[in-house]
């Protein structure tokens, strides 16, 4: 299978930069984008395999994950049996941005996702802030998911009476000296990675399929002890209750945005990318719903305060059987799996396509011609991650993943409005409905969200920009290839209509 790459200009050093605050808000003409997808480091593109179903899977995968597993001990005691209609309100408010991403990622099907479309909208600037949020959000996250491997892994190995001690299962800061289990499953997923884009999709599937089977599995024995009586009264803390506990439930539908990623290597993106997010939102949406209204049918609101893997134990005193924890236990480091491989696939695209455009090294956009990916990059991003998730107590910075999601979120609802009212002449496979109305909801609801988040997550957000804000200085501004065009080949670039007929990959 191969990608025949177009032989439109393409963006190379040809005059004197323009001043900081030009270069800042000069924006990357959408055709240049379209006429890169698909070439990487040295001509070599990514592989064009992915129909929908993979797609659909990589963005369940990185978002239906552990959360799930533990959020109702926290959330249920918010809202009382209404936690199913915080559910509904928080993907909600969650789809009013995927579809402003299903609009863009079919307008502009490249792996930089928002990134890519801030680039396009707002400039350079603001999309270096927006890469860089994506990067806490990616890499980091994949670091606080995989930590909570070792965890699960003493569970599963307690039903045969094994444990790793902490030394093993820890990392420094909290009593151990390595937490292996998350060291090694951030490695497998770099190394499916490296092996090949459509290899690590079919294993993903497969993991996404099963940790579905498994809260289907609580649902079915959950509502074998079902008691309409526990959902009376239905708002016990009243509206102010529920909208809490939305906020609270809102970071499980975190991760859709990993399929628009993929956009380079969709058979066919314009079609299926904005199919994909739409259908993992539905998807993972109704999972939630079913998963609450089981547990709350299964026991009264108020046995959920305080109460740690609420899932499991309603399983074990259902069932009376121990061996449900084993289950679920397995059930948990699958989930912590599916998600390192897909959000850890999303971040080496992103960065393959900031370093396509020269903000950061070029060795993240090198693609190897054996297996189609950018391997190199890969391997580098695996090895940090990994090393993070075994030696680092993540604390602090990985509750500023959230507030790094959201900003990313708010511009993408931005984008869709810029290029609504400056661009109507692109052809558009999906279109946001309701719009204005639409996307300036999902801005505001970001921007309420990241309201809700506490000081010491904004502290730490803070240090993670100026510490993105020295690295563009010291490196992106001088590097950037956008910012090296001369006037009149940026303004030549700027005015070429972007090519519009979809794009598909060669069979071979």
């Amino acid at each position: 299978m191969t990608v025949p790459v177009t032989t439109e200009k393409t963006i190379a050093p040809s005059g004197g930069r323009p001043g900081l605050r030009a270069q800042l808000l000069r924006r990357k003409p959408i055709g240049q984008m379209i006429s890169e997808a698909g070439s990487g480091g040295g001509g070599t593109g990514l592989v064009r395999s992915f129909g929908v179903l993979h797609l659909t899977m990589i963005s369940v995968g990185a978002t239906l994950g552990t959360g799930i597993l533990v959020i109702l001990g926290e959330s249920v005691p918010l809202a009382g049996p209404a936690i199913w209609i915080s559910f509904v309100i928080a993907g909600l408010a969650a789809l009013l941005s995927a579809v402003s991403y299903a609009e863009m990622a079919g307008l502009v099907p490249v792996a930089g996702s928002s990134y890519s479309y801030s680039y396009a909208t707002m400039g350079e600037g603001m999309a270096w802030i927006c890469g860089w949020c994506l990067v806490l959000e990616y890499a980091v996250s994949v670091a606080a998911v995989a930590v909570g491997a070792g965890q699960y892994v003493n569970e599963a190995l307690a039903a045969f009476g094994q444990v790793l001690p902490d030394a093993m299962s820890q990392p420094p800061g909290d009593g151990g000296l390595v937490n292996i289990p998350a060291v090694a499953i951030v490695v497998l997923a770099m190394v499916l990675l490296v092996r090949g884009a459509r290899e690590s999709a079919w294993i993903n599937t497969a993991i996404v399929i099963i940790k579905v089977g498994i809260l289907l599995f609580f649902c079915a024995v959950a509502f074998t002890a079902f008691n309409a009586g526990n959902f009376e009264p239905l708002l016990p803390m009243g509206a102010a209750g529920v909208s809490a506990a939305a906020s609270r439930v809102f970071f499980s539908y975190i991760g859709f945005d990993a399929a628009s990623t993929a956009g380079e290597e969709a058979r066919n993106p314009k079609r299926d990318l904005p199919r994909a997010i739409l259908l993992s939102m539905v998807i993972v949406t109704g999972i939630y719903v079913l998963v609450a209204v089981a547990a709350i049918g299964a026991r009264p609101w108020g046995w959920f305060d305080g109460t740690e893997a609420a899932l499991v134990q309603i399983l074990e005193e259902t069932t009376g059987q121990p061996w449900i924890a084993l289950v679920f236990s397995v059930g948990a480091v699958l989930a912590i799996a599916s998600i390192v491989l897909t959000v850890l696939y999303g971040q080496t695209r992103i960065l393959l396509s900031m370093s396509r455009d020269g903000l950061v090294p070029p060795v993240f956009a090198r693609v190897s011609p054996r297996t189609g990916t950018p391997a190199a990059g890969t391997l580098i991003v695996g090895t940090a991650v990994a090393l993070t998730a075994g030696l680092v107590p993540l604390g602090a910075l990985a509750d500023a993943t959230s507030i790094g999601t959201l900003f990313a979120f708010a511009l993408v609802n931005v984008a869709v409005i810029y290029l609504r009212r400056h661009r109507p002449d692109l052809k558009r496979s999906f279109r946001v409905p309701l719009y204005p109305m639409t996307p300036v909801l999902g801005t505001l609801m970001c921007a309420y969200f990241m309201a809700n988040l506490g000081a010491d997550t904004w502290l730490v957000f803070g240090a993670w920009m100026l510490v993105g804000i020295a690295i563009y200085f010291g490196y992106g501004r001088r590097n950037s290839k956008v910012a090296a065009l001369s006037e009149l080949d940026y303004r030549e670039l700027t005015a070429k209509a972007p090519r519009q007929e979809p794009v598909k990959a060669e069979h071979s």
